[in-house]
């Protein structure tokens, strides 16, 4: 797994954080986000297919990335997806971003996951961001 880094093909045109091809996983606590990520590595995930995320990254990086330019409102629900981050980063949560482009993967994901303390989870496609744990 590897530290967190917003390349700009993780975001919009408009700077909205929509990193597609990927799933972003929000646990209470960082061991758990660790764990998640130990687990699957174990079962064939590559490590640079998996960014840990800190509530500090989540501020610097995200907070920023909503879309919202205070002009026009966003069209989609991105921005109210990276504020649930934001939120959930303050109380201390961890993310894990797991490259998923193919929808087997990320059924994968979310099968060996299934036991895990996942508290929000959002996969993003193309145009759409599906709900995996709300």
């Amino acid at each position: 797994m590897r530290a967190f880094r917003l390349d700009s093909d993780m975001t919009t045109m408009r700077g909205t954080f929509y990193p597609t091809g990927w799933t972003v996983l929000m646990f209470p606590g960082e061991q758990q986000a660790r764990d998640a990520a130990r687990l699957l590595a174990r079962e064939g995930f590559a490590a640079d297919a998996m960014m840990f995320l800190t509530p500090a990254d989540v501020r610097e990086h995200l907070l920023d990335a909503t879309g919202d330019d205070h002009l026009v409102p966003s069209a989609g629900t991105e921005g109210d997806t990276v504020r649930k981050f934001a939120e959930l980063a303050a109380q201390g949560h961890h993310g894990l971003m797991v490259h998923t482009p193919h929808q087997a993967e990320a059924d994968r994901v979310m099968a060996l996951l299934k036991d895990a303390p996942i508290s929000y989870g959002q996969r993003y496609r193309k145009l759409v961001i599906e709900d995996v744990v709300s």
